[in-house]
């Protein structure tokens, strides 16, 4: 194997090695990607490379004719030479990332933490163009139905078959007529002639041929009578009659299908107490799930609302780097939460996320009074509150416990605690299992 060889397998082990995603998630810039495109760094290993050592080291050789000798000096150093760093250079490194969209993110991140949530579809539907499985009595010549035409045609070729010596036999009949043979055939032998066939086949017969018989009896005895399909295995089909009216075309069918639409509502905390690890640990925690949910679903909108004492409406960028301070009082998320769902995003057609997180601070009696009431009053595919708190559980940080406590035992809300981005791939895995299990 040649040194290009081995560069070249270095390459393609640098660019498989990305970073692992749930090492992205917790440590990696989420910043550098967008709601679309979601890019992982690759983790880059050095190629192999020969360098070239500057220092003197001295040699063996001697020069002639004035040339210096060993120990002489040989004047001043040319700059740069010296061995000293240099000055820091201004040009950027260059970083490899894979990127993914949102439905890739979504099936790794299935992978990564052993999940399979299945989207459930609304009332929202979409028609789409099936097989060439439905009839129609029209249509263009191109998706006329032949096998269904022929099978029509058939049947009425059996309908309208009988066997024709036997009626021709009745004519030999001594005393006979076409009267008498055409009463016998279609009240007594339930055959399919007319009145205007038997009068013709009469006139082909002699004088001779229309007394071969005495009676019915005898005529019956010798006469072997054959029934339509022997006959047709044996004689096979001259011809189908088919009709107008057999004429079938195909056309696509319609295929109803229940667009799976989702809204996330992302609510969060920016009351004092909410200092820049908190903001951190929160933004490392909703990102991905928005990613996921939008991988999942077929149209994907989110609301982003923040929150102190009092609640307002902000955009996703907003959301993340928002700094503000004063009380705190979360349901009032809730209410402009509820407000916007019931307005826009109708349970009937929506899925619906509630997620919320914060240090678990509230104000005295609003959990238990406020926010538990419009919880299980807000209809959600799930509620899910985050708990931020890097250093551990603060003596009035209980809004997570209170929550946890009161709707233990439902299977629509989920309580996760994150202390540090250790924390996060566990939170999510928490909050998405438990939509999990209510599939």
């Amino acid at each position: 194997m040649g040194l290009r060889d081995d560069l070249e397998r270095f390459r393609q082990v640098g660019e498989q090695r990305r970073e692992d995603l749930a090492e992205f998630i917790q440590y990696g810039d989420l910043n550098g990607s967008s709601r679309d495109a979601v890019r992982v760094p690759i983790k880059i290993v050095d190629l192999p490379e020969f360098a070239y050592d500057q220092r003197d080291m001295g040699g063996v050789g001697q020069g002639a004719d004035g040339t210096p000798q060993p120990g002489d000096p040989v004047g001043e150093p040319e700059p740069g030479n010296d061995g000293e760093d240099g000055e820091p250079g201004e040009e950027g490194g260059e970083h490899e990332y894979y990127e993914m969209d949102p439905e890739e993110f979504a099936e790794e991140l299935d992978d990564e933490l052993g999940l399979d949530l299945e989207p459930k579809g609304k009332t929202v539907v979409e028609e789409t163009e099936g097989d060439f499985t439905d009839i129609s009595r029209s249509g263009p010549t191109s998706t006329l139905d032949f096998e269904q035409l022929f099978k029509q045609g058939l049947k009425r070729k059996l309908a309208m078959d009988f066997d024709e010596e036997y009626v021709r036999a009745a004519l030999q009949i001594e005393g006979w007529g076409p009267a008498e043979v055409f009463n016998w055939a279609r009240a007594e032998e339930n055959l399919p002639v007319s009145r205007a066939w038997i009068e013709e086949a009469n006139r082909e017969l002699s004088e001779t041929d229309r007394e071969t018989y005495p009676d019915l009896a005898t005529m019956e005895a010798e006469v072997e009578r054959t029934d339509t399909p022997a006959r047709i295995r044996r004689e096979g089909i001259d011809q189908v009659p088919f009709r107008r009216q057999d004429e079938r075309y195909r056309y696509p069918e319609t295929v109803e299908q229940q667009e799976k639409n989702v809204v996330v509502v992302n609510i969060r905390d920016v009351s004092g107490s909410m200092r820049q690890k908190k903001r951190e640990l929160v933004e490392r925690t909703f990102t991905p799930l928005d990613w996921y949910l939008q991988g999942k679903y077929d149209n994907a909108e989110f609301v982003y609302i923040a929150h102190d004492a009092d609640a307002w409406e902000v955009d996703r960028q907003e959301f993340f780097g928002i700094r503000s301070g004063g009380g705190t009082r979360i349901s009032s998320a809730y209410e402009l939460a509820a407000e916007r769902l019931d307005a826009e995003y109708p349970w009937q057609e929506w899925n619906r996320y509630v997620f919320a997180a914060g240090d678990s601070e509230n104000s005295s009696n609003d959990t238990e009074e406020n926010v538990v009431p419009l919880m299980e009053s807000i209809d959600a595919n799930l509620h899910a509150y985050v708990e931020t708190q890097p250093s551990g559980n603060a003596i009035n940080a209980t809004h997570a416990e209170e929550v946890e406590r009161q709707f233990r035992e439902t299977d629509d809300v989920a309580v996760a605690y994150v202390s540090s981005p250790e924390d996060v791939t566990t939170a999510i895995y928490e909050i998405l299992s438990t939509e999990e299990n209510d599939e």
